[in-house]
């Protein structure tokens, strides 16, 4: 590379509640020359950025369209159910579906836990985000069942979560279009599946040279020292040189 051509580049894109922090610090330890750029994006936007090459691979939610796709799932979330502070729900360790039988199950348009029907009782309109149904919890709506991680992100000091026994979950996979598996799509597989630095796997390939040398040691090996055959032979032809009995 010279000094007038531009860095190379791997985009990573990764949707809300996604922490690819530890392996971005590998990549920049192992691929000092390559900068890696992170995008974010929302789950319902990751296949077409994907798709229309607005980045080289994502961290993204589960499912993908196979047919277009490649992924290798990462995770599954722990669902959640996000309630008031206050809610009586909090003296439980964990909740059930049925402990939402009373309760105004929110159900936010940008949901990634497909749920065909939410327990509980509608919301009289659904919020457009996560965000948003997270605002209304705290201001005693409703509950909302999410994964943890989108817990995490849209935390408040008036709001807590349980687990919620029974749920959807969430899986979570890194994917790239099934046609533009490039060698640094292959760098960022072999870094999240934690092959190390010297791993055979991925593009990297033992030198011409090293091959060679170890079939030369090899081949060494299995020659018959020359002095241990001599001495064999000598052996064996003192004994049948030998002085013979006067009869």
């Amino acid at each position: 590379m010279t000094g007038s051509e531009a860095p190379t580049t791997f985009r990573l894109a990764y949707v809300p509640g996604a922490t690819p922090g530890k392996w971005v610090r590998i990549w920049n330890e192992r691929l000092p020359d390559v900068s890696l750029t992170l995008l974010p994006v929302t789950a319902a936007e990751a296949s077409d950025v994907l798709r229309d090459g607005g980045a080289d691979a994502g961290i993204v939610r589960l499912p993908v369209d196979r047919t277009v796709f490649s992924a290798i799932p990462l995770y599954t979330e722990t669902t959640v159910v996000v309630v008031p502070k206050d809610h009586v729900i909090t003296a439980a360790d964990e909740v059930t579906l049925e402990d939402l039988a009373d309760e105004v199950v929110l159900h936010p348009l940008d949901d990634v836990l497909g749920w065909e029907r939410p327990p509980g009782e509608p919301a009289f309109e659904r919020p457009a985000t996560t965000g948003d149904a997270v605002e209304l919890v705290a201001a005693g709506i409703g509950v909302l069942a999410v994964p943890q991680s989108l817990a995490r992100l849209h935390h408040r000091r008036d709001v807590t979560y349980r687990p919620l026994a029974g749920a959807p979950q969430s899986g979570v996979a890194l994917s790239w279009p099934e046609d533009a598996h490039t060698d640094l799509v292959e760098d960022f597989i072999g870094i999240v599946r934690g092959r190390t630095v010297n791993s055979t796997r991925g593009r990297t390939q033992p030198a011409p040279q090293q091959d060679e040398k170890r079939r030369a040691e090899s081949a060494a090996r299995r020659k018959p020292a020359a002095k241990q055959t001599q001495r064999s032979g000598t052996s064996k032809g003192a004994r049948r040189g030998g002085p013979r009995r006067r009869s």
